[in-house]
């Protein structure tokens, strides 16, 4: 069989169609994982059901163009899916009666010295994507409070916002190295709206303590405590003590790990990232491409998310909503145009 599977990927590779029927040989249909040999089919006819490894881990590359037919065959009520298809996010008209303060504001905490750039792009991201008003905390003092490509930043020194914690969207960890450490528990206990990327995920990983607060956000009395977090699959692998390869055989069983164990919405990125949270069907997207393997998109990423809950969206439809245009901005880049971090941020819409 793998000397067959090898040979018929020759041919593809040849410019041959290759058409898989129900699954791509090789491919685990709930994982997208694949142990050995696997066909990488032009199109794939899926029968009865989509199963949720064409669309994440090796799935989307293995399958090609995906067909469904049912076969007539309708699903019973008691057949509980493994997974959903992220959809594409209802518009949101901007009322004409509304002013900056109706869409939220938020302030993104990170760019220790030599990573300012990072802080920028999620602040960016957040601008363009529709938050009324945004804060940029750069962890470098020798940055200078201004952005001279988007004055409409306000750049201010993170201890500088520490009184208006209570009011904001929180976007932490982007670029943010070891000097993030200090402000996370008081970002922990009360910010009332959270995204954790990079190196605040990094740090939660290594730290009892921040592991704790995080946790308690989830269970907090009164008004809840949203949180989203952000990892790729290093970054997963450290949160959940095991390796990179063991998050990818099963994203979707890692994802929803996850999302139990930090008591929270998690954004699993890769191909056919995960969106999970508990007591909630996991949902996989299906935009974006290759493009966004390059640095700084997931910094634009975690700001489009604070915009979204900014704007008064629930954490986990926040996160399903800013994937879905993250993506969808990729697949709309031109063919034959360099796709950088910063022009992404720009091609954002509220």
């Amino acid at each position: 069989m793998a000397q067959h599977i090898a040979h018929l990927n020759q041919l593809r590779a040849q410019g041959m169609p290759v058409l898989s029927v129900d699954l791509p040989s090789g491919l685990h249909g709930d994982t997208g994982d694949a142990a050995g040999a696997c066909v990488q089919a032009s199109h794939t006819l899926a029968l009865l059901t989509l199963k949720p490894g064409l669309f994440t881990a090796l799935g989307r590359d293995a399958a090609g163009v995906i067909w469904l037919d049912d076969l007539g065959i309708t699903p019973a009520s008691t057949d509980i899916p493994q997974a959903l298809l992220n959809p594409s996010p209802a518009a949101r008209a901007r009322k004409h009666a509304s002013h900056k303060g109706s869409y939220g504001d938020v302030a993104v905490i990170g760019g220790a010295p030599g990573m300012a750039g990072a802080a920028l792009l999620a602040a960016r991201a957040a601008l363009h994507g529709g938050a009324g008003r945004v804060y940029a905390a750069v962890l470098d003092p020798e940055v200078p409070l201004l952005d001279t490509m988007h004055a409409e930043l306000m750049l201010r020194r993170p201890e500088a916002l520490l009184d208006a914690l209570d009011t904001l969207t929180v976007v932490c960890g982007c670029g943010g190295g070891t000097a993030v450490i200090g402000l996370l528990p008081e970002l922990l206990r009360r910010a009332p709206r959270l995204v954790l990327d990079a190196d605040a995920l990094n740090a939660v990983a290594s730290d009892p303590a921040l592991q704790t607060l995080l946790r308690a956000r989830g269970r907090h009395e009164g008004a809840p405590l949203e949180t989203v977090l952000t990892p790729h699959p290093l970054e997963a692998a450290r949160l959940l003590g095991i390796d990179t390869h063991s998050v990818q055989k099963d994203r979707l069983a890692a994802a929803q790990v996850l999302s139990e164990r930090w008591a929270g919405t998690v954004v699993l990125k890769g191909s056919g990232t995960v969106i999970t949270a508990p007591g909630t069907l996991p949902r996989i997207n299906p935009t974006g491409n290759a493009r966004l393997a390059t640095a700084g998109t997931g910094d634009v990423l975690a700001g489009l998310i604070g915009a979204r809950m900014a704007q008064g969206l629930p954490a986990f439809d926040a996160a399903c909503a800013a994937v879905y245009a993250h993506g969808l901005a990729a697949d709309a880049w031109p063919p034959r145009r360099t796709l950088t971090a910063d022009a992404l941020a720009r091609a954002l819409s509220p």
